[in-house]
C-alpha cells in the first residue's frame, strides 16, 4: 500500500509537470530530459517487482505472472501470428506497378530497423511510426493506403518486427519539437479519459499485475516491444494504435484517430521509456 500511495502521489506530479512542460516553449522545453524519466521508470518498476529482471520486461504481463507465463509459453509453441509473419513476408517483397518495393523506402531495405521507429522527422516536421512509413511508402509510389490497425499493414509490421528480433530499441528525442512531442505523448499516457476517469498510468504503472476480472494488466515498460499483437479477444494481429483505441472505448471514452498526432506522440512517448529493451514482435496476448 506505501508503494502504491507514493507512486499516486509522483503520477499526480508527472501529470502537472507534462501537461505544463506540453504548453511551454523556448528555454523550458529545453530542459526536459527524457531520459531522466525513462531512468525514474525502470527505478519505479525494479522497487515495486525487485525479482524481475529488466529485460523481462518486453514479455508483460508475463514477466511479472507466474500463472500467465505458463499459458503463454504453451500457446507460443505454435505461435498464432506465424502465418502472418509469412504473408507480411510475401507482402513486402511483392513489387508496386511501377516496379519498386518496400525496400526501397526504407534503410537497410527495411531488415532489422523497426528498433528505430517511432523517430522524429525534421522534414516532416512530425512523429513517423513504422505503419505511418509503410503508408507513405506505398502512396510515394502511386499505391493507396492500408488500413491502420489490422491486416495487411500489421502483416507487413509484424514482418519488419521478426526482422529486428533481439534488436534493441533506440529512440532520439533530438530537438526542442521533438521534446514537445515527447511532452504531449507524456501528457497523453498521463492524462484521465472517458466516464470511468482513468489515464494509461492507472492501469500501466499502478495497476501493473492487479486482477481485473479473469486478466492482469501489464506493464508499460516493454509495452511497445512486442507489437503487433495477436489477440485472443481479437482473433486476429492487430497493430498498437488498435490497442490504443480499445483502451479509450474500455474506459468508455472515445478513441482517438489511429495515427493522428495524439497516438503517434503517445507512441513516441512510451517507445522512448523502453529504450534499450529487445523487440520481440510480432507477439501474442490474451
Amino acid at each position: 500500500m506505501k508503494i502504491i500511495t507514493s507512486w499516486l502521489a509522483g503520477a499526480a506530479l508527472a501529470l502537472i509537470a507534462g501537461m505544463s512542460s506540453a504548453a511551454s516553449t523556448g528555454n523550458t522545453i529545453a530542459t526536459v530530459d527524457p531520459e531522466a524519466d525513462r531512468l525514474a521508470l525502470q527505478a519505479y518498476f525494479q522497487k515495486r517487482f525487485p525479482e524481475v529482471e529488466l529485460a523481462d520486461y518486453g514479455n508483460g504481463i508475463y514477466a511479472l505472472d507466474a500463472a500467465s507465463r505458463a499459458q503463454w509459453e504453451e500457446l507460443e509453441e505454435f505461435p498464432p501470428y506465424e502465418f502472418d509473419i509469412e504473408e507480411g513476408e510475401e507482402l513486402f517483397n511483392t513489387p508496386f506497378a511501377n516496379g519498386k518495393s518496400y525496400a526501397d523506402c526504407f534503410e537497410n531495405g527495411g531488415i532489422g530497423v523497426r528498433q528505430n521507429f517511432p523517430y522524429w522527422s525534421e522534414q516532416q516536421d512530425q512523429v513517423v511510426t513504422l505503419e505511418l512509413a509503410i503508408n507513405q511508402c506505398r502512396t510515394a509510389n502511386g499505391e493507396k493506403k492500408l488500413g491502420w490497425k489490422k491486416g495487411k499493414i500489421a502483416q507487413i509490421s509484424a514482418y519488419m518486427a521478426f526482422t529486428s528480433a533481439g534488436e534493441l530499441i533506440d529512440i532520439k528525442v533530438p530537438n526542442d519539437k521533438a521534446k514537445a512531442a515527447y511532452l504531449d505523448g507524456k501528457a497523453q499516457f498521463y492524462s484521465r479519459r472517458g466516464q470511468l476517469n482513468m489515464s494509461c498510468a492507472n492501469c500501466h504503472l499502478q495497476g501493473v499485475n492487479i486482477p481485473i476480472r479473469a486478466d492482469r494488466t501489464g506493464p508499460t515498460l516493454g509495452h511497445v516491444t512486442h507489437f503487433p499483437v495477436f489477440r485472443s479477444k481479437w482473433g486476429a494481429l492487430g497493430t498498437l494504435h488498435r490497442r490504443y483505441g480499445g483502451c479509450q472505448n474500455n474506459v468508455r471514452g472515445t478513441a482517438l484517430k489511429a495515427q493522428g498526432e495524439e497516438y503517434r506522440n503517445l507512441e513516441f512517448f512510451m517507445s522512448y521509456m523502453s529504450n534499450g529493451l529487445a523487440v520481440n514482435g510480432p507477439g501474442s496476448r490474451k
